[in-house]
């Protein structure tokens, strides 16, 4: 096992980004370098806004009178960055918060003569001029937290990336800039050695044109200014000869900005920033242009099929379209993910059952990065920054090294899916010619042909277990039939920490859905065969259901019903997405309707009457609980949006399906609305020892009512860490909560018969009104 390609155990992967040798590692060569010049002056303008770009980008600020989490955090005296990291004004140095010594608050060039602390930074960079959206990534990035919502971040264009820190002599993972749309003016102290990659841009150094892919000596005091991205291609790269000094946040210094973490700030770079630089190595001239990819305005993405193919979701003719269509980039694309504009799917069923009213929705289960996700009719590729848990079906997932497109991909650009055998996908390790980046189209002979079933199987007491294929590197173990059975759930947890227990080195991500296990993998290492024959032996020596107890806290949050913040995400959906969906305007009002109930004081009762058990972390992000309710009688069940919401205000709480989620943060998303509660991540915990997420598996939340005013009393204490929740321990016994079933089963049934009838009126109205008929895309 090499340095650069060893994987920690049970989900923790260990890669070459904390290593300078391995098996890509090439010797020194001549860097270019370039005569002095004059310094241009190109001023220190403000960082240029960003645009509101739809899914996933945070919306404009909304009305006073509803509370943003800027305005918690300038209530409590500042959330902002976790305890661990130091993040100032702009002027305030990335150095100081690895332990450089005061702040430091002089331009770097006119420092470029003060010695600097022997503690393995080798210079400054002042950033002049940020760009339109440049933030600090590191690869692979954040990995091992998918199961609690924490996206892997890191380079959208990983091989670009990794190909720029190589050619300096670098770790492939060594933190650097990535770059969208555009690059920043960054002004060094020192004499640096950079390296320039990804889409096509201009760059210079001291006003003097330089070549991208190859390695460039910058003098002391020297203005490296990258311009604008021309095209074909999103995003470019800035590496460093010894890479970015950039404290960890939960094991990487790679930015999340939805998250508020990474990159020593949590936010992209602005003006007056400053970049504290390592100690470099030795590195190649540049990258070989056979190892250079090719950027394009039309997309080949090798993908494999699964997990949710045809017939049991999309038709055959469903199936036949989506590879058989050259898909349109949308513009509301981001690191999250990025839109599709294509066809309809006609779908192989009429409606997600329990799941929701759509026929893409299914019961949560864990996402991969690449998936192509049919939120409702509308297809997105999921990004590094997108979710890990939802409730909707993916038929094709990109193969991991094929996913760098995923980052050069530009609103127009033309996307074409070309279905290839798992085993024969290129290794994500590949970096040269291996890895067919310089290949404008993906030569195939074919998918696997499966529909994304590798196996089904069945437990020693008749339960059915289907493995599905989640990419090249991931199989997803789903139990039983489509429905909401805790049963089901109890047996996911099982496996689940069977595994942990085993701790296989080659196994990177577990991630627990309702209903099934997500299980990510080194595919060089754990082939998809091999994985299988590991999950057979592991499901024989799990315990029988009714043996199984777990630990279940009771959890006290309080609930501002009908928020005045969730009223304001109302509105602005109905003014920039849709005003004529079934539960505009009001979704309480919406959710009485599906369910059959005589009033809205009845949805209240309900929701507070109810004990929430959680089934699933990361709905979506940081922490947030996919729970319902141990009652069945107490299960509402809703439809989400479609589409979904571009804004949701953070930790608000709604229903989806037969779920309830808390929104970590602020963000996309399309559970029903029925009000707010405090946060359930805090950025505070950092480096104390304590896990940043509030709730664990299993966990039940039982909610108290606050008014609105009451509720950010609340936010703004728990935001300063002054909020103390009321928990009770305890323990959930299968075989108890059996009998709670047996003992209440004709109240039950009637319930749901009541129920099953309220929500088929729903879904006739919605077909009389056209809501579900088919219409062009």
């Amino acid at each position: 096992m090499t340095d650069s390609t060893a994987l920690g155990a049970a989900g923790r992967l260990l890669h070459s980004r904390r290593h300078t040798t391995g098996p890509n590692h090439r010797p020194a060569a001549t860097p270019l370098e370039l005569p002095q010049a004059p310094v241009p002056d190109i001023g220190t303008p403000s960082p240029q806004p960003l645009p509101d770009n739809g899914f996933g980008a945070t919306a404009p600020a909304g009305p006073t009178a509803v509370e943003t989490t800027a305005d918690v955090d300038s209530r409590a005296g500042a959330q902002g960055a976790p305890a661990d990291v130091k993040a100032g004004p702009a002027a305030q140095t990335l150095a100081a918060a690895v332990g450089t010594g005061a702040g430091v608050t002089e331009s770097a060039s006119r420092r470029s003569a003060d010695p600097l602390p022997d503690n393995g930074i080798a210079g400054l960079c002042e950033v002049v001029r940020p760009g339109m959206l440049t933030t600090v990534q590191d690869w692979p990035g954040r990995v091992g937290l998918w199961h609690v919502g924490v996206p892997p971040s890191g380079p959208m264009d990983d091989l670009s990336f990794r190909l720029g820190n190589r050619a300096l002599g670098n770790a492939e993972g060594a933190a650097g800039l990535e770059c969208t749309l555009g690059g920043p003016a960054l002004r060094f102290d020192r004499a640096t050695r950079v390296c320039v990659t990804g889409a096509p841009v201009p760059v210079t150094v001291n006003g003097l044109p330089v070549p991208q892919w190859r390695t460039v000596e910058i003098p002391a005091g020297g203005v490296l200014d990258v311009g604008s991205v021309r095209g074909p291609g999103m995003r470019c790269y800035v590496l460093f000869a010894g890479g970015l000094a950039v404290p960890e946040y939960l094991g990487s210094a790679s930015t999340f900005t939805l998250g508020k973490f990474g990159g020593g700030t949590g936010r992209a770079l602005a003006a007056g920033d400053e970049l504290a630089i390592g100690a470099p190595g030795e590195g190649a001239a540049g990258v070989p242009s056979d190892d250079q990819p090719v950027f394009t305005r039309r997309w080949e993405l090798a993908v494999t099929e699964g997990p949710h193919g045809a017939p049991e979701f999309f038709t055959r003719n469903d199936f036949d379209t989506i590879l058989g269509t050259d898909y349109e980039v949308h513009f509301n694309s981001d690191r999250t993910g990025v839109r599709l504009i294509g066809p309809k799917p006609q779908w192989a069923r009429t409606d997600g059952g329990e799941a929701g009213m759509h026929p893409s929705n299914i019961h949560d289960t864990a996402y991969t990065v690449g998936a192509l996700d049919f939120t409702g009719d509308t297809p997105i590729l999921l990004g590094p920054d997108g979710p890990s848990l939802g409730g909707f079906v993916c038929p094709v997932t990109v193969v991991a090294a094929e996913r760098w497109k995923l980052g050069q991909l530009t609103p127009g650009d033309r996307v074409r899916f070309v279905p290839v055998r798992a085993e024969r996908a290129a290794s994500l390790r590949a970096l040269g010619p291996e890895r067919r980046a310089g290949w404008p189209i993906v030569l195939s002979a074919g998918g696997d042909g499966d529909d994304g079933v590798l196996a089904r199987a069945e437990t020693p007491d008749g339960t059915a277990v289907t493995y599905r294929r989640a990419g090249n590197d991931g199989v997803l173990v789903e139990y039983g039939d489509m429905t909401l059975d805790l049963e089901l759930r109890a047996r996911v947890q099982a496996l689940h920490e069977q595994l942990l227990r085993q701790a296989d080195p080659d196994i990177t991500e577990l991630t627990p859905g309702i209903r099934s296990l997500q299980i990510r993998t080194d595919p060089d290492r754990l082939p998809t065969g091999r994985l299988l024959d590991l999950l057979a032996e592991t499901q024989a020596l799990l315990p029988g259901t009714d043996e199984l107890v777990v630990p279940s806290r009771t959890v006290h949050l309080p609930l501002s019903w009908d928020d005045p913040a969730t009223r304001e995400a109302i509105t602005r959906y109905m003014h920039g997405v849709r005003a004529d969906a079934p539960w505009c305007p009001w979704n309480i009002e919406f959710i009485r309707r599906a369910n059959g109930l005589a009033s809205v004081q009845d949805v209240y009762d309900t929701v507070f009457d109810a004990e929430y058990l959680v089934l699933g972390l990361g709905d979506v992000y940081l922490g947030a609980p996919v729970a319902t309710p141990t009652d069945p009688r107490h299960r509402l069940v809703t439809t989400k949006y479609n589409p979904a919401r571009t804004w949701t205000p953070e930790n608000a709480v709604g229903i989806g399906g037969a779920y309830l989620c808390i929104y970590g943060m602020e963000g996309p998303g399309g559970y029903q609305f029925v009000g707010r509660t405090t946060q359930v991540w805090n950025h505070r915990s950092s480096g104390t020892g304590e896990d940043p997420w509030l709730l664990r598996y299993f966990d039940r939340i039982r909610w108290y009512p606050v008014s609105a005013a009451e509720l950010l009393d609340l936010r703004a204490d728990f935001a300063a860490g002054k909020c103390d929740l009321r928990t009770t321990d305890g323990e959930f016994r299968l075989a108890d909560y059996r009998r709670f079933l047996t003992d209440n089963a004709d109240s039950i049934t009637n319930f749901r018969t009541r129920q099953s009838e309220a929500f088929r009126t729903e879904l006739d109205s919605w077909r009389a009104a056209g809501e579900l008929a088919d219409r062009d895309a």
